[in-house]
């Protein structure tokens, strides 16, 4: 039952997990840029959010977007993070299977548990992989923009890739360490039941102490 509920805890913080880094992916409110105060950009019109995709001006009656498609153009942090995000995004719906498929409610024909643990680490290290993807963008993004324009402070993809890459990678860890389930053969070990005639006695293996009779 522990090694169910492990498997399942793991299985959920990968998938909400998953899906922040997905919301992170497809939405462009990454980061707010200024060059000057809050108030005097919003004045000037100069208040600007950035993202993987777009590139939007902010004012009370102005939101327009630029979209960010021309590739050469692009700075190398936002190409280094888009690529690493959208792997993420891939990534995530096979390893979701692996374990999905690794739980002991689910049986396939013909497999032991060492196969299902195998599955198990499998998909635990490919979304370790993923949150290992998204904390490099979410970290390395804002530092460019840091280094090329003024950075005012982060915008709701971004706290959505940090919750999401922390909830894979402690996902990913449960499923790591914790997917091997109870041996039964230690269990067998201990395991004693009661006799009418001897009380208490161990179920290991009997011993034969029969002596061994010789025909003439």
């Amino acid at each position: 039952m522990s090694h169910s509920c492990r498997l399942l805890c793991g299985f959920l913080m990968s998938c909400i997990g998953w899906t922040g880094i997905i919301i992170a992916t497809s939405t462009n409110d990454w980061v707010v840029t200024c060059k000057y105060g809050m108030h005097t950009c919003r004045k000037m019109d100069e208040l600007e959010t950035k993202g993987l995709w777009t590139e939007c001006v902010i004012s009370t009656a102005l939101y327009h977007c630029i979209s960010l498609n021309q590739i050469l153009d692009i700075p190398a942090y936002i190409q280094t993070s888009r690529a690493l995000m959208v792997s993420a995004s891939l990534l995530g719906l096979p390893a979701l299977a692996l374990v999905l498929l690794a739980m002991p409610c689910v049986k396939l024909s013909q497999e032991s548990e060492d196969t299902k643990h195998r599955r198990a680490v499998l998909g635990g290290l490919l979304i370790l992989f993923i949150s290992l993807c998204g904390m490099v963008s979410t970290v390395w993004f804002p530092i460019g923009v840091l280094h090329e324009d003024g950075l005012m402070s982060f915008g709701f993809s971004l706290y959505a890739g940090w919750v999401g890459s922390a909830l894979c990678f402690f996902g990913s860890s449960v499923m790591i360490c914790c997917s091997r389930g109870d041996d039964p053969s230690q269990n067998l070990e201990n395991h004693y039941y009661y006799s009418k005639h001897s009380g208490v006695t161990n179920s290991g293996p009997p011993i034969n102490s029969h002596a061994k009779t010789a025909h003439v």
